[in-house]
């Protein structure tokens, strides 16, 4: 993170702290609003927590979009908390992280940063093994959105990125809205106009641990992924333009299997190359939100997660740089492969490879992208 960056944001929050009243009505999660109520490049943040009748609870800060926690009964009734992230802004900014994060402008990683649009080059931030991941290093994660909660359920969330926000071209107005839906889903919609010809590419980046206990692996969730093929990375995480078949490799979750099964199979190189799963798979479901895109498990809660999505690929990352060098809410001790993230997206590096969907957005157009996380429990 830029140290400039981040020394101001430190600053303006310790002068934040001292002027909000503290609101000690914790959620359901157990946050404090209080500890979210900050001014962070002159802008407000908060947390804002959504509930349902069945008595679901999904809490987002408006810095960085992000989902901090949500809550969902387990096999037993028992609520648990399903995603990794912090207890305050304070630890949102000075521990760099993607927790729960609204990505954009463009989410994964482009080749080496340059991109070419009407035939000129452009250079974006090298954040990653040379290349520009989600957005840079002041991508919107680490912004504040403008927030307008809109009912109980319902969460508007807008960003405006100027010509130039990390060298993307155009004037892009962003919204992502949340939506808790009666049968405990997080229905995402995603949309942006330009005013300059850009790309964008946004998705939602929750860490995922079902068992409610992110102290312990992710490795024992059982998933599916509905996809048939997959891009393969090379020894930097970048797709090589290859699509390959799934069949017979680690790769395959046609047939629903525990996330560890073979995430240690470094002999098989996709697996080395991503230092365990952090691939993008191409999904059959060819745009049709209403077919499952993937399903996660956890077989020691009965919780379970679908998720459903317009795009045309997702990515499934097993929290393989998590070092337990970061401490969560609660003090949990966030250790590798805590986690598992279903990024829903175009694919990675789409600029540069044209035979693949496109990620253009030209004035006069309105992307739109849509995540389904519908939760659930196995008994």
């Amino acid at each position: 993170m830029n140290k400039q960056f981040l020394l101001a944001g430190i600053a303006a929050l310790m002068l934040a702290s001292c002027n909000q009243k503290p609101d000690t009505k914790l959620t359901l999660s157990g946050l404090n609003p209080a500890d979210f109520q900050a001014t962070v490049n002159d802008s407000q943040t908060g947390l804002y927590a959504l509930k349902n009748k069945a008595g679901m609870e999904v809490c987002i800060t408006n810095f960085g979009g992000r989902i901090v926690s949500v809550m969902v009964p387990d096999k037993n009734g028992t609520m648990q908390d399903v995603v990794l992230g912090f207890d305050s802004i304070a630890d949102y900014i000075n521990i760099p992280s993607d927790f729960g994060a609204s990505i954009g402008r463009y989410a994964n990683r482009i080749n080496q940063g340059r991109i070419v649009l009407n035939g000129d080059t452009i250079q974006l931030p090298q954040n990653n093994f040379g290349h520009c991941l989600h957005g840079g290093p002041k991508g919107w994660q680490y912004q504040v959105f403008d927030a307008k909660q809109i009912d109980e359920t319902t969460l508007e969330l807008t960003r405006f990125s100027p010509d130039g926000d990390e060298n993307f071209p155009g004037n892009v107005t962003a919204k992502v809205l949340f939506k808790l839906t009666e049968d405990n889903a997080i229905d995402i919609k995603y949309s942006a106009t330009t005013d300059k010809t850009t790309i964008i590419n946004m998705t939602n980046h929750s860490y995922f641990n079902l068992s409610g206990n992110p102290a312990q692996a992710a490795t024992d969730h059982i998933l599916y992924v509905n996809a048939d093929t997959y891009t393969p990375v090379d020894n930097t995480f970048m797709t090589t333009g290859e699509i390959a078949p799934v069949k017979d490799t680690p790769m395959d979750f046609t047939t629903p299997k525990a996330v560890g099964q073979d995430i240690a199979n470094f002999d098989f190189d996709q697996l080395k190359n991503g230092n365990g799963y952090d691939h993008n798979w191409i999904l059959n479901t060819k745009g049709d939100i209403t077919r499952i895109a993937a399903k996660l498990t956890s077989p020691v809660s009965g919780i379970t997660l679908e998720v459903y999505t317009n795009e045309p690929g997702i990515q499934v990352y097993t929290g393989n740089f998590l070092d337990g060098t970061v401490k969560g809410k609660k003090g949990i001790v966030y250790n590798q492969r805590a986690s598992v993230c279903l990024e829903t997206q175009h694919y990675p590096d789409s600029p540069n490879k044209p035979e693949w969907p496109s990620v253009v957005l030209e004035p006069g157009q309105t992307y739109n992208s849509e995540c389904i996380f519908k939760f659930s429990v196995e008994k």
